[in-house]
């Protein structure tokens, strides 16, 4: 079931529903007298708070001691494994690796409906109507296994034990670095400080080995004494297999020690399975192990879940009746010398194989299961290849977070615009043993890895661009292609039509992901497929003024007819991105089509579409506004396309002041710091932004017309009362990119508070159901905020810092390596910048340098060194703002080089 025909059949609004038994929504939705506006055009930031959001700050934190765990789970498998997260106490829970999820039976972590007062009335909520965002899943509910860790000391000639739960410590801090969290435990009267690290192993470009069903476990524990401490930490876990399950009385729980790399793996299994359960989804293999070869191994463990018998080792295999609990575990015995240290280190891994059974039935690319379970035979092999490549995982992890968080950017704006990634490590997406990548909408809602949702996201292209490319190349050019016409079907498999904003956004992503590549062989390829698709867009432009207006489904499930502001804009970026690539492979004819639609284009939608404050949509001629559509009204999408320009560094399409008159109308008309009032008197919208919390609105009527959205408005209305977190990062990346500064910070900052610990999980953003992919759109903030712009076959990369450009630092990936940016302006015309590489390669022969105008262009104050070794420039000229150096030779740098370029 689509999104569409769920929020018909199941939404507040549902027309199934009269209208006259709900006179709230009838007056608000369906009655020609729509709700008066009433978002406050001024909006009173205060501006210390506001001057705070530009500071370093300190690392994101959150404490027992402020009641701020409860709600908390990060992911902490591979990608597309499933979803095991860690508590704010450090113990896993959710554990939504069984294949559970799907369309119309299991959606979300937590499929459970709820009540909620929109202000007027109590209604029902389900799951991807956004109850998990009204009421948060609470991992002690969802904590469905036995896991954990407990430590034994003696204090005070008593043995004292605690185990590493948030009922047991007088403080816990859990500090999110994702793709890490590091949990600190201490008690005043303790002599030990534990601080536990978890990640699974998450290594940008390199979605191999960052996609094995694997979480680890490093605990440090810190002696606060002037005395040695005898310590002994126990762990232990939960075999899992078929967890849940009531019908498999015949069945028997193994589980098996294995020698693998020096250490004893706890290998868990079932036996004597019935064949009708072998492609059941919760059918398959668990395996844990302590890091330490001299911990003591315990197959079996009775009285739960510490008890002084751990102290013997058991190492016998253990069988036991399918009823039975199963639990093993690990302890490990050391002395810590006063004031001193000790690491003890665990892992977990998973192996279940079996699709959910609709799934296979749906998708070919399904019926062998996943890329781990081709890759792995079990859960015992995913220890073994973990433990055999602990270095190089473990390393380049680490690595990563350290590089990504050795920023002078704000820590809470780090933590927000790349926490989205962690969708990748959801049951959201799948990657398949074909080697297919394969995406909900949100958790088991919406199928199909649908373009016109997964478009707006920017942070999968940057930072595992092989998957956008298989993306592209297997689903998108692929299975849902239309070679007759060169239509991209939305959800491949799961639909027939095309939808026009995915249709554009197809190819905008085509070239950004050309940009990730090493070389143009990835777009030479498709250009024949990518051309058809390009004409289609074409195609759709029925009266040849440039402007789309084809009727066709577009992101809000609708059919808009006439022309309409945001798909116009995107779709001429979509051509412009055209014309860029068809000049690249050469095809000039091409090229001059895309330019020549391109320039009729920006013309004929700042005449027709800009109303003299923002882009509207302009109704059909002869149908006229029949049907729902923005019309007059303020969109937030209303130049998307624009925003896109930014993100692949293209020419404008749309004017710029045009354009900026536009985003300050966004906000003049659809932000608020409490959407409260709002929501209250436009009824129908989902609950993703509540009384009390700042968000922006999708759709105004500022100028209070009556019938704004149309003659016959329908369920789809809904959505335009709703605040969504992908469409407001969007807009908070494009005001980044145009200097709204404080806009885009307030924008990126309110969305962070609402999905502060406190109230739900902040690693959770909802739309139609958790984990939502529109929400990595947020990663494109980051992008603008450092001006950063790169083509690897063209070997450019580029910086244009928008916060701190004087002394800024950040991260940056490119199509095969990645690094550190350092930009110093100690005062005019002097400036050094400087790029290190932390991993893997990078090919260079320009490098620009945004807002320079003061800077020489004068070679001789120029100096270039790769490792303190000159590097002769042969042109430096300014283009578009930006000073461009070109090397005269190529530029190969390798892990742990730099490139220091410095006017004097």
């Amino acid at each position: 079931m689509d999104r569409r025909s769920f929020f018909k059949k199941t939404s507040l609004i549902g027309l199934g529903v009269l209208t006259s038994q709900f006179n709230v929504w009838s007056k608000s939705i369906f009655a020609w007298d729509n709700p008066l506006h009433n978002i406050p055009e001024h909006k009173d930031i205060d501006k210390q708070w506001l001057a705070s959001l530009y500071h370093r700050g300190e690392k994101i934190a959150y404490r027992k001691s402020k009641n701020e765990l409860r709600y908390i789970g990060m992911p902490v498998g591979g990608l597309h494994t499933g979803t095991v997260y860690i508590g704010g106490d450090g113990r896993l829970w959710l554990w939504q690796i069984f294949n559970t999820a799907y369309d119309g039976e299991y959606e979300g972590i937590e499929p459970k409906n709820v009540q909620w007062n929109n202000g007027n009335e109590l209604v029902t909520v389900r799951p991807r109507d956004g109850s998990a965002y009204i009421e948060p899943a609470i991992a002690d509910n969802l904590r469905s296994m036995e896991q954990g860790f407990a430590l034994s000391v003696n204090v005070g000639g008593k043995q004292v034990v605690k185990e590493l739960r948030e009922n047991h410590w007088d403080e816990i801090v859990f500090e999110p670095t994702y793709p890490t969290c590091r949990v600190t435990y201490s008690s005043s009267n303790f002599p030990v400080e534990v601080v536990l690290t978890a990640y699974s192993p998450f290594i940008p470009l390199d979605q191999d080995n960052s996609s094995l069903p694997l979480t680890t476990f490093h605990l440090e524990l810190r002696s606060k004494v002037n005395t040695a401490v005898e310590i002994t930490l126990t762990g232990w876990m939960e075999n899992g297999v078929f967890k849940g399950r009531k019908d498999l009385t015949m069945v028997r729980k193994v589980s098996r020690l294995l020698d693998q790399a020096g250490l004893k793996v706890l290998n868990y299994s079932c036996e004597q399975v019935p064949d009708s359960a072998l492609l059941a989804g919760d059918y398959g293999t668990m395996a844990f192990t302590c890091l330490d070869p001299q911990a003591q191994v315990h197959t079996k463990v009775q009285h739960w879940p510490v008890a002084p018998h751990l102290l013997q080792s058991d190492t016998t295999d253990s069988v036991v009746d399918f009823s039975d609990l199963q639990v093993g575990a690990y302890t490990v015995r050391r002395i810590i010398e006063p004031n001193g240290t000790s690491q003890i280190s665990y892992a977990i891994s998973w192996h279940f194989n079996n699709p959910h059974p609709k799934l296979r039935a749906h998708l070919k690319d399904a019926h062998n299961g996943y890329w781990y379970g081709a890759k792995f035979g079990d859960a015992a092999a995913v220890l073994d290849y973990y433990l055999t490549h602990r270095e190089k995982l473990d390393g380049e992890t680490i690595a990563w977070q350290q590089t990504w968080n050795d920023s002078t950017l704000p820590h809470w704006f780090m933590d927000r615009t790349f926490v989205n990634i962690g969708t990748l490590a959801t049951a959201n997406t799948m990657r398949f043993a074909s080697g297919r990548f394969w995406g909900w909408e949100g958790v088991g809602a919406c199928a199909g890895t649908c373009t016109h949702v997964w478009q707006y996201g920017q942070s999968m292209g940057r930072i595992f661009p092989d998957l956008e490319r298989n993306l592209r190349e297997v689903t998108d050019l692929g299975v849902g292609f239309q070679p007759e016409t060169g239509a991209i079907i939305f959800r491949a498999e799961y639909e027939k039509r095309p939808a026009i904003d995915g249709q554009a956004g197809v190819i905008l992503r085509f070239y950004r992901d050309h940009q990730m590549s090493r070389d143009d062989s990835f777009l030479k390829r498709n250009w024949p497929k990518l051309k058809q698709a390009i004409q289609f867009v074409l195609d759709q432009d029925k009266n040849g003024d440039g402007m789309t207006d084809t009727p066709m489904e577009n992101t809000l499930d609708a059919i808009w007819e006439g022309e309409i502001g945001w798909i116009v804009g995107l779709c001429l970026a979509a051509v412009q991105a055209a014309a860029c690539m068809a000049e690249e492979v050469g095809d000039k004819k091409f090229q001059q089509v895309c330019m020549d639609y391109v320039r009729k284009g920006t013309v004929n939608m700042d005449k027709y579409l800009f109303n003299g404050e923002y882009y509207i949509h302009r109704p059909d001629a002869a149908q006229g506004r029949k049907k729902l559509g923005s019309y007059n009204t303020c969109h937030i999408d209303q130049v998307y396309g624009q925003a896109w320009c930014f993100q692949v560094d293209m020419p404008r399409i749309n004017n710029r002041e045009n354009t900026l008159s536009a985003l300050k109308a966004l906000w003049k008309y659809n932000f608020a710091l409490d959407v409260g009032p709002y929501i209250k008197t436009h009824l129908g919208g989902r609950p993703y932004a509540l009384a009390g919390e700042g968000g922006m609105v999708m759709n105004t009527n500022p100028k209070n017309e009556e019938k704004a959205y149309g003659d016959n408005t329908t369920w789809q209305l809904g959505y335009f009362h709703e605040c969504m977190s992908g469409f407001e990062h969007q807009v908070a990346a494009h005001m980044m990119a145009e200097g709204m500064i404080d806009e885009s910070l307030i924008m990126t900052r309110v969305i962070h508070d609402r999905y502060h610990a406190a109230k739900r999980n902040p690693f959770n953003e909802i739309e139609c159901s958790d984990h939502y992919a529109r929400a990595m759109a947020s990663y494109g903030t980051f992008i603008n905020a450092c001006g950063f712009i790169y083509h690897g076959p063209k070997g450019q990369i580029g910086f244009a810092p928008k916060i701190g450009a004087s002394d800024f630092k950040a991260p940056f990936t490119t199509a095969m390596g990645w690094g550190t940016y350092i930009q110093k302006q100690q005062s005019a015309g002097k400036c050094v910048c400087q790029l290190t590489l932390n991993y893997g390669e990078l090919d260079l022969r320009e490098f620009h340098l945004g807002d320079a105008g003061q800077l020489s262009l004068d070679h001789k104050q120029i100096t270039v060194l790769q490792n303190n070794r000159p590097i002769l420039l042969h042109k430096v000229k300014r283009r578009d703002g930006r000073l461009v150096l070109n090397f005269k030779d190529s530029i190969g740098l390798k892990k742990g080089d730099t490139l220091h370029i410095q006017w004097s």
